[in-house]
């Protein structure tokens, strides 16, 4: 089992990073979809206006 413990600390590390980057993924998605609101409620906002 001892020779098995360098590539367990690397596939531990790697799912790490996986996690990780799926997280920052998801993080970019929500702030798209915010911005992609944020403009379609100041273009609203500045149609209505107006008047």
């Amino acid at each position: 089992m001892s020779s098995l413990a360098p590539f367990l600390a690397d596939a531990a590390e790697e799912g790490k990073d996986v996690i990780l980057s799926m997280l920052v993924v998801g993080l970019v998605f929500v702030g798209a979809v915010l911005l992609g609101d944020l403009y379609a409620w100041r273009a609203r906002k500045r149609h209505n206006s107006r008047g």
